[in-house]
C-alpha cells in the first residue's frame, strides 16, 4: 500500500498522496479544512460507500442517491467508543431494502478495510528518528 504524507505548511498541515492528491487539515476550530477526526470518519463512510455502489451496480441496480453520515460518541477526551455510518440512499424498485441491507452488512464486515481495521484494533507503530 502506497503511503500517505503529512507535513506541516505554511499554511497549515497537509496530508498528500502518490497520486497527488491533497488534502489541507486543522483543529474542529479551523475554517474550510477537516480534522484528523473527521478525516477518520470520511474514510470510514468512503470505505463503505465506495465498495457499496459496485456491489450493487453489478447485481444490474444503479442506486439514484447514494450518501452516508458518519458520527462518532467519544469513550475518553482522545478516544473513540462507537462510530456510526448512516446510510441514506434512494432504491431501484428492483432492489429491496432487505437485499440493500445484506450487501452493505457484507461490506461492513468483510469488504471495508477501514471498518475492519478499526473494529480489529490495528497497530500502529512509530517509526522515530535515531538520535
Amino acid at each position: 500500500m502506497a503511503p500517505v504524507h503529512v507535513e506541516r505548511t505554511p499554511d497549515g498541515f497537509v496530508a498528500s498522496n502518490e497520486r497527488g492528491a491533497r488534502i489541507t487539515i486543522g483543529s474542529v476550530t479551523d475554517e474550510g479544512v477537516f480534522s484528523p477526526v473527521e478525516l477518520l470518519l470520511a474514510a470510514v463512510g468512503a470505505c463503505n460507500i465506495v465498495t457499496v455502489e459496485p456491489l450493487t451496480a453489478q447485481r444490474g441496480h444503479r442506486l439514484p442517491h447514494l450518501a452516508v453520515s458518519i458520527s462518532a460518541t467519544k469513550a475518553e477526551p482522545t478516544l473513540l467508543e462507537t462510530v456510526t455510518v448512516t446510510y441514506e440512499v434512494e432504491l431501484p424498485e428492483s432492489l429491496t431494502p432487505e437485499k440493500f441491507a445484506e450487501i452493505a452488512e457484507r461490506v461492513h464486515q468483510r469488504h471495508c478495510t477501514v471498518t475492519r481495521s478499526l473494529e480489529k484494533g490495528t497497530e500502529v507503530k512509530l517509526n522515530l528518528p535515531s538520535p
